[in-house]
């Protein structure tokens, strides 16, 4: 809502599409909403789903329309600079789940996207709780491979500065869990080394979504995603993209070389049996090619009904075939019995 209110007072209003089926109210007005295609609460009772199951099974459906989305999305993009896309906030229904795959794939590989993770700075002042939203965060980085943002929303309530020093200074993190006794605080420690690579080349930034404080910053690192997802993303997803479009090339080349193979003994095998040498020596692309293109003597109509007939007179203009017919309707004719 407050992007939206931030892009709307800079007159450049953004296509919004929401792929929450199980939000009961939108704050903002969505261009495309997945619970105008699927209804949440009958996908539940139709399969016998707790929530999360409903949640899946709704974007899977959702996703086999996908195709569509991608074409208004393609009608907006030079009368919308921005397209946001709202995910269920369950992060393993969206991120985990082949629909989740199959829309940022679809996304990734026509426009440039950003991965945005929002997180509530209010509820992470606890060590642990702190590295359990960094752990998701690596988790999608590493899932959908695009560029990703941190913001640390709530800002109104609670200042980020902590959370960005516990990243910086890994000793400054290390007082703070000094201070949980519990098994976790150990593994948490452990974990937290592995992170230190993560958090180096991480965007961060601090919002306050009720006052709009933070937004600024917001679009300054949006902008270098973009830049970073121009130069390091699209080559990968256009080397991908030729790797597939040469994959599926080389199969079809495959599958008309066995066809005309087919076609070419089939067509040596009749034209041998009729005798006709010219025939013989074409391939089956120059028969193919020939098609529709006999002279004027050999044309004959499509109508099965007239082929059977004009085979009929071309056999009778044989000279034996002509004779014995006259000799026999002569034979008939002497013995009184025409009918016959």
């Amino acid at each position: 809502q407050r992007l939206t209110a931030q892009l709307h007072g800079q007159r450049c209003p953004p296509y919004l599409i929401n792929l929450d089926p199980a939000v009961r109210d939108l704050p903002f007005p969505a261009n495309i909403d997945i619970r105008d295609t699927v209804k949440y609460k009958e996908v539940m009772k139709q399969y016998g789903l707790g929530p999360n199951g409903g949640i899946v099974t709704s974007l899977n459906l959702f996703a086999t329309r996908f195709d569509q989305v991608m074409k208004f999305i393609e009608k907006r993009q030079n009368a919308s600079k921005y397209v946001i896309i709202d995910t269920p906030g369950q992060i393993e229904v969206f991120t985990w789940s082949a629909s989740g795959t199959i829309i940022t794939e679809a996304l990734a590989s026509s426009f440039p996207s950003v991965v945005v993770y929002v997180m509530d700075t209010s509820r992470s002042t606890n060590p642990i709780t702190f590295m359990s939203n960094m752990l998701y965060a690596c988790s999608i980085l590493y899932k959908t491979k695009l560029p990703f943002i941190v913001v640390m929303n709530k800002m109104d309530i609670i200042d980020h500065s902590f959370a960005v020093e516990w990243m910086q200074d890994f000793e400054t993190f290390q007082d703070a869990l000094n201070q949980e006794t519990s098994y976790v605080s150990n593994l948490t420690r452990s974990m937290s080394l592995v992170l230190d690579e993560f958090y180096s080349s991480l965007k961060v930034v601090g919002v306050s979504s009720v006052l709009g404080t933070g937004l600024d910053d917001f679009f300054v690192q949006l902008s270098k995603a973009v830049e970073e997802y121009e130069r390091e993303y699209r080559p990968e997803y256009e080397r991908l993209r030729k790797t597939v479009e040469e994959a599926q090339n080389k199969q079809k080349r495959e599958q008309l070389e066995h066809l005309w193979k087919d076609m070419g003994s089939v067509c040596v095998q009749g034209n041998t049996l009729a005798g006709s040498d010219d025939a013989s020596a074409m391939g089956p692309s120059e028969l193919i090619l020939t098609r529709g293109t006999l002279d004027e003597e050999e044309e004959r109509e499509s109508d099965t009904d007239d082929i059977d007939h004009e085979v009929t007179e071309e056999s009778h203009e044989e000279p034996a075939f002509r004779n014995f017919m006259q000799e026999t309707r002569m034979k008939y004719q002497r013995s009184g019995s025409p009918n016959e």
